[in-house]
Order: structure tokens, then sequence, then C-alpha cells
């Protein structure tokens, strides 16, 4: 049976930022332990994982992947544990794929236009997806775009990707650009209701400083929400977070407020 996505998921670096971007991001395995803490601490209940080489650079690697897991199943009890299999620019589907394999986490985070490229593809990520859910590793399905719903849907009905309940994530704008050009999470969910017999669990992050209104936008139409600087390092206001979790608190604050906008809420 495929777990739930938790409520609030903190994705603390990402594979492209650095210190030179913000100060507190964390990159080495210590802070990022420190980082899981203190947003369990201010509310977070999961956390999308991302490791880095000595240089600072974005890294798949099962057994560092494994050691850390480990260390935070111990000092973050009870937190959703997810990696990730993002290429970067670094990997192709092979490796991430073989990374994967080899460490059999229980939760993983896939886009599927890296999974599938062209149609050629197609068998080759099938028996991955097959696999995986055989193995009883669960995929959270990065989807870009609403033509990347679509695409995912139909993977779906051809069997390909298997099972009837799936974990997805909708991305709304990009690193270059921000906010800017996002598509509406509506957009998104169309194709979903027009699927037949399929179930989804899914949430959505967002870059630049409209994180804070794409997230509760999500929440208010029944998704889940995942905040960090891995998206973006803002408040709403235009003001830099000091660290992953202010933006926890921010956004917890803005739900808050949702939830009883006549009350006051000191979270800003």
């Amino acid at each position: 049976m495929v777990r739930l996505l938790p409520r609030l998921m903190i994705a603390p670096n990402g594979a492209r930022r650095s210190k030179a971007d913000h100060p507190a991001l964390p990159v080495t395995d210590e802070e990022i332990i420190d980082t899981a803490r203190l947003c369990q601490d201010a509310g977070a209940d999961g956390l999308h994982l991302h490791i880095r080489d000595a240089q600072g650079r974005h890294l798949l690697d099962a057994p560092r992947y494994r050691a850390l897991l480990d260390q935070l199943a111990d000092q973050a009890p009870g937190m959703y544990l997810q990696v990730t299999s993002e290429a970067a620019d670094r990997y192709n589907s092979p490796e991430q794929r073989a990374v994967i394999r080899n460490l059999r986490p229980a939760h993983v985070s896939v886009a599927l236009r890296e999974m599938v490229q062209s149609p050629d593809d197609w068998p080759k990520a099938r028996d991955f997806y097959h696999w995986a859910a055989e193995s009883g590793v669960e995929i959270q399905h990065i989807l870009y775009s609403p033509d990347d719903v679509r695409a995912f849907i139909a993977g779906c009905d051809m069997g390909f990707i298997p099972d009837q309940t799936h974990l997805t994530l909708f991305v709304q704008g990009s690193y270059s650009k921000g906010s800017q050009g996002s598509v509406a999470l509506e957009t998104y969910l169309e194709p979903f209701a027009q699927s037949d017999g399929l179930a989804f669990d899914w949430m959505a992050c967002a870059f630049g400083a409209a994180e804070t209104d794409s997230l509760v936008r999500a929440v208010q139409l029944g998704g889940k929400a995942r905040v960090g600087f891995e998206n973006s390092l803002w408040h709403r206001d235009g003001t830099r977070a000091k660290d992953n979790a202010d933006r926890v608190r921010a956004l917890i604050g803005a739900l808050r407020r949702l939830q009883a906008p006549d009350q006051n809420n000191d979270i800003a």
C-alpha cells in the first residue's frame, strides 16, 4: 500500500545552489542533518534529500545516501525521508536508475522527462518503474508541466507505469526565471480529473518569491507543499529568509492565516 506524501516537505539545498547564494544553505552531511532537525522542529514532516561531493557538486551515490539516511532516521525520527534521482546535467538515466536500484530507498523522486526523453526510452523506463513497485521503492513522479502530466497518465494507461495510486510533484517556475511564466496548478490538475481509475496524492513546489502563495494555493486545492532553498530563498514579501526553518515557519504561518484569516499570527 502506498504511503501518502508528508503534509510539508522541506527541500533544503537542491542540486545547483551553493553558499554563494545563501550562507545558510546546507552542503555537508552534518549541515543537512542540522537543517533537518531545525525544520522538523519548525513543523516540516518530510525531507527531500540532495547530497554533494567534496567540491559541493550534486552527487548520486548509494553508499553516501545510505549512511546519511541512517543518521537522519536517528537524528530526525519519524521524518519522511526522500532521496532524489535528479540528473542536474551530470548523470544520465542509466546512471540514475542504477543508483536507485543499488540503494533501494523507501522514497525517491524521479522526473518522468529524465527517464523518458523519447518513445524509445519507454522499455527501460518501464522495467525500472515495475522494479520499483515490486521492490517497495515508492516513487514521487516529478512533472514540470501539464504536458508532463498528460504523458504520465498515458504511461499509466499503457501499463508502463504500474499501479492505480501515484505520488506526484508539480513544479511551478524554474531556476532561471523564478516564478515568471508559471502555469496555474489548476491546469496541472485538469488531466487528472479526466483520468479513469487512477488516484493521485500530489504536492507542489514553486520557484521565486511566489513560492508561499503557490503552496498556499496547492493546499487550498487539496495538495501538499514542498518548501525550501532548493526552490526559493525568499518570503512572500520579497525579503530573504534566514534559513530553511524560517521558510517552514513562514509557510505554516500563511496556512494558519488561510484557515483563520481574522486571527493574528506572529509568524511572518
